[in-house]
Formats: C-alpha cells, sequence, structure tokens
C-alpha cells in the first residue's frame, strides 16, 4: 500500500508519519519467480521475520522501560501483590504483562512469555539479540537460548553463549537446547538440578476447551509418573479392545482415564453436587391458545389496555411463567440430586434479562400481575434483573445473575470461570457507582487488583454487559457476555492461575 492511500498524520515530523502508516510488507509476483528463485526468496522471508522479531523485543522492552514498579502498592500497603508472578521484566510494573496482552490482543500467559524472552535476549544476552536483529538466526533459536539460559546467572551465560552462538543457526532446535544445557552445567554443575526442580514446580493439570463441545485435559508432572500414567491408560484400554471392542483406540483410552479418575464404582468418596443452569429464549415461551392453534401458529397475543411498561423492551410476563413451567413439566426437567436448578431468560440478542429458581417461577406465576390481579393475561413485567441496592454490598440475586451473564472474567482475553471471581463495581462505589447488574462485573482477583490499584486503566460498561478496558497507552479492547448475539465463534480463552488471596479493598 502506498503512504498516498494511507489516512493522513497527525500535525507532526517524521516520527508522527512513520507510525500512522499502514502496516505493509515487500512483495515480489509469485507467479514470476522460478523455483530457485522461490527458494532464495523464502530464505529472505524467514531472515526477515527473526529481524521483525529483535524489532519486536527492543519495544517490548522500550514499553517496559516506561512502566516502573513505582507505582505498584508497595509491600505491607492494602492491595501489595501477596503470591503470583509479576512482571519477568526487574524493576517493571506487576500490571505490565496485563498491558501487553491488550497491545498484542493475548492472554497475559503468552504476554508474559513475550517479556520474559524480550529481557533475555535484549538485556541478558546481547550477541543472541544482535544474531537475530541481522537476520543470521531465527527467532524460533533465539528463543531457544531464553528458554535453557533464561534462569542461568549472569557468569553461566557469559561462558556459554560465546561458546555455542557461532554454530547455532546450523543446529536443528533439539540438538541446540541439548548443547546449551551440556555447556551450562560444564559452566555450573548444580545447573542440570536447578532445571530439574524449575520443572517439577511448573507441574499442573491444565483444561481448556477446544471445539464441538470438547476440551483437552492435560498433566504435566515428572517424566517417570506421566509414564506410569501413560501405561496404566494405555493397558486397560488394550483390556477393553481385547473384550472386543472396537472403537477407535483413542476413545477408549479416554474413557479409561475418565474411569480411572471418576471412579464410578467408588461409592466410599463424597458424591460430587450437580448444578443445572437452563437458558430459555423468551422469544420461545409464546403462550399457546389451543383453539387457535392451527391458525396463527399457537401464538397467543397478550392484550391489556394502554401503553404498559416493558423491562428493556422486553416484558417477562406471568403468561411467559407459566409457558416455561409447563415447558418444564412436559420436559420432566428437575435439579440433580442435591443439586440445584437455576432457569436463565434471555431476550432474542441473547441478553440476559433475569434469572430464577423454579420456586420463584412457581410463586411468581401463581401470584400473577400486581395491577391487573393473578388472572390477568397483560403485558405487565413481573420478573425482571435484581433490584438495586442502596449500599456497598451485592445481593445474592445480583451475584447469580452476573455470574450466570458473564460466565467467566470479563477482563480481555482471561477465561477465569465466574465461580472464581468477584463482583466488581465498574465505576466504583466512591466515586458514584451504583450497586446494579448495570455496573457489576465479574473479574478474577489479578484483574480486580488491577482494576483497582494499576494507574490509568479506565474501564467502561454498557447497559447490555459489553465492558470496554482502556490500557493507559490507548489500546482499546471489548468484551461482551458470552451469550450476546453477533458475536464471532471463537473459543474461550484459556482460564489464568488462580489467585486465591483475599481482596484487600
Amino acid at each position: 500500500m502506498s503512504v498516498a492511500e494511507v489516512d493522513p498524520a497527525p500535525d507532526g515530523g517524521l516520527v508522527e508519519w512513520w507510525l500512522w502508516r499502514a502496516p505493509s510488507v515487500e512483495r515480489f509476483p509469485v507467479e514470476q519467480l522460478s523455483a530457485e528463485e522461490t527458494v532464495l526468496e523464502l530464505q529472505r522471508v524467514q531472515a526477515r521475520k527473526a529481524m521483525d522479531a529483535a524489532y519486536e523485543a527492543e519495544l517490548v522492552m522500550a514499553l517496559a522501560a516506561a512502566r516502573p514498579d513505582t507505582d505498584d502498592p508497595p509491600p505491607g500497603h492494602p492491595g501489595a501483590r501477596r503470591r503470583g508472578a509479576g512482571s519477568p521484566v526487574p524493576g517493571t510494573s506487576e500490571f505490565l504483562p496485563d498491558e501487553l496482552a491488550l497491545v498484542l490482543n493475548c492472554g497475559r500467559p503468552f504476554a508474559t512469555q513475550v517479556l520474559f524472552d524480550a529481557h533475555q535476549l535484549v538485556e541478558r544476552m546481547p550477541a543472541v539479540h544482535a544474531a537475530r536483529a541481522a537476520g543470521r538466526m531465527d527467532d524460533y533459536r533465539a528463543r531457544v537460548f531464553a528458554d535453557v539460559l533464561g534462569t542461568a546467572s549472569d557468569a553461566v551465560v557469559a561462558v556459554v553463549v560465546p561458546a555455542v552462538l557461532p554454530q547455532a543457526a546450523g543446529l536443528s532446535s533439539g540438538k541446540l537446547r541439548n548443547r546449551l544445557i551440556a555447556a551450562a552445567v560444564a559452566a555450573d554443575e548444580q545447573f542440570g538440578e536447578q532445571r530439574r526442580q524449575e520443572a517439577e514446580r511448573r507441574a499442573a493439570v491444565r483444561l481448556h476447551p477446544t471445539r464441538d463441545g470438547m476440551s483437552t485435559l492435560t498433566t504435566e508432572a515428572p517424566s517417570a509418573v506421566a509414564a506410569a500414567m501413560w501405561s496404566t491408560i494405555d493397558q486397560a484400554a488394550q483390556l477393553a479392545r481385547t473384550g472386543g471392542d472396537d472403537r477407535p483406540i483413542g476413545v477408549l483410552r479416554t474413557e479409561a482415564h475418565a474411569a480411572l479418575v471418576l471412579r464410578p464404582w467408588d461409592t466410599s468418596r463424597p458424591t460430587m453436587t450437580g448444578h443445572l443452569t437452563l437458558t430459555a429464549p423468551l422469544s420461545a415461551l409464546q403462550p399457546r391458545d389451543d383453539a387457535t392453534a392451527g391458525e396463527e401458529g399457537g401464538a397467543k397475543k397478550a392484550t391489556s389496555g394502554g401503553d404498559l411498561p416493558t423491562l428493556n423492551g422486553t416484558p417477562i410476563t406471568t403468561a411467559h411463567l407459566r409457558e416455561l413451567l409447563a415447558q418444564l413439566d412436559a420436559l420432566a426437567v428437575q435439579a440433580p440430586p442435591g443439586g440445584s436448578l437455576t432457569i436463565a431468560l434471555t431476550d432474542d440478542d441473547g441478553a440476559l434479562l433475569a434469572t430464577a429458581g423454579p420456586a420463584e417461577l412457581t410463586r411468581l406465576a401463581t401470584r400473577g400481575c400486581r395491577t391487573h390481579g393473578p388472572a390477568a393475561d397483560c403485558a405487565c413485567p413481573v420478573l425482571g434483573p435484581p433490584a438495586e441496592m442502596d449500599g456497598y454490598q451485592h445481593s445474592p440475586a445480583q451475584e447469580r445473575f452476573i455470574r450466570l451473564r458473564d460466565r467467566t472474567c470479563r477482563h480481555p482475553g482471561c477465561g477465569q470461570p465466574a465461580g472464581r471471581t468477584d463482583a466488581d463495581h465498574v465505576l466504583a462505589y466512591d466515586c458514584g457507582g451504583r450497586t446494579t447488574c448495570q455496573n457489576l462485573c465479574c473479574l478474577c482477583r489479578s484483574h480486580h487488583r488491577l482494576k483497582t490499584f494499576a494507574r490509568n486503566w479506565r474501564f467502561r460498561m454498557g447497559p447490555d454487559g459489553t465492558l470496554t478496558v482502556t490500557t493507559p497507552s490507548g489500546i482499546t479492547r471489548t468484551t461482551r457476555p458470552p451469550g450476546l448475539h453477533g458475536q464471532r465463534a471463537l473459543p474461550p480463552p484459556r482460564p489464568e492461575p488462580v489467585d486465591e488471596s483475599p481482596p484487600p479493598f
């Protein structure tokens, strides 16, 4: 794209002109290249990608330099970080990874890794960074240096990098990793044991959705333990195959793994409590009239005299509730044993209008309209969002509503389940914010702290629950409640590590 096709830059000099240009890539007409020329161009593209990665790392470190930790709550101060990961760049704000995550439009864990690699290569291994910036080493091999030597002492780095770097570009990534580890162990006998201990501290079980109603459960454990687990799972699957089950071996291993973990035959363990949430679009709850079902498709028009109040333009009437109760009864929907059943009513756009349990639905449907009487078939709303609270503390009904509406932490890129979040006033209560569902949203502990203590971040929420977050550098990202229509079908982000420390606010 030529400069003439780009919107004009604001008044300023060369820097403003440069930054306001549209991104572009130098391209040669591919159809005009021979096979040999195509190979040469591919090699040039690889060198350019390495140069861009080095440039990105320098930009990341420039942002880090502008975010010192001097504005973070100091130790002993309310809101001070008690535990968990801060910034991987020494001397920078613990909220720096969150800002970079919104700049790069990614999750905090990925942004933290970007910061870690940039710090290691730009600050601690300048020779490796220079090789990448010159296009002599690809980005992946450069990051192998950062991964292996990131926790090594400066003395070890000073010995290992000059010894391995000259041959690094010609080694496979596996051989490069092994050579770096060997050189580091030769320079410091404790290095290998240190890496093993650090690896064991990373042991974890992680769950993230994939697609089509499936999820991945991964266990990172010491190799011997993981091998024993795999052998047990595989033996159980092979036994099923020997017994005549001809389904794919992957399915058999999955069922064997689930059975070994859940142990459905073991009745000595405490039973699990189930909580069922049923989502019902209001348009699907039109009352049926048997007399007119054939002529009007069973839709019975609710009528009453004059203009009637509505709830966000869509009233939830007694007739709706009676129809819902009839459908639940016809489907024999009940709460799980020892669990609970919650009904979430939405409008045609997927926005949550109200939540209730079966007992509350029955009570409201029996009581009917307060204005026109229990038997009236009017369009007066009888159920809606929980009422506003006078003080700071939100009500249980409000918490139930926003957890069902938000489902996860609402900070962009965070997938922490709503059950592990705080109900936060988007506009702070001390600044005039009201305790209403239109001003409450779910934020995990890390992002609740960010919103409360990080400087120059701005949070704003619309009536439909849309949350807009703006970083100190002016990057704005928006999240919407998962049920709202019109969103791209993207898988939910992975949840971040849970911060269990009590809120200091």
